[in-house]
């Protein structure tokens, strides 16, 4: 069993704390572009709903509902699965 030095326990963490932070910004982005498409097509954003929409942390889950809000009526037709 090799024992990692601490600096390659430093990078590690260094390099893992990057990428979650990364991963943190891709979501705040997708977060903002997707309440911002919502304000231009003026569909009206309850606080609960901003809400979850900025703490969504997952980027698939928000570049879905983004999709969802350029043909989207009301903030349902984002959440809700398509029937």
């Amino acid at each position: 069993m090799m024992l990692k030095t601490w600096e390659q326990l430093k990078t590690e963490a260094r390099t893992e704390g990057r990428a979650q932070g990364r991963a943190e910004g891709r979501a705040q982005a997708g977060a903002k572009h997707l309440l911002g498409l919502l304000r231009v097509r003026e569909i009206f954003v309850p606080e609960t709903a901003r809400e979850r929409i900025l703490a969504e942390t997952d980027p698939e889950t928000l570049d879905r509902w983004f999709e969802r809000a350029v043909l989207a009526t009301s903030i349902a037709d984002v959440f809700d699965d398509p029937k």
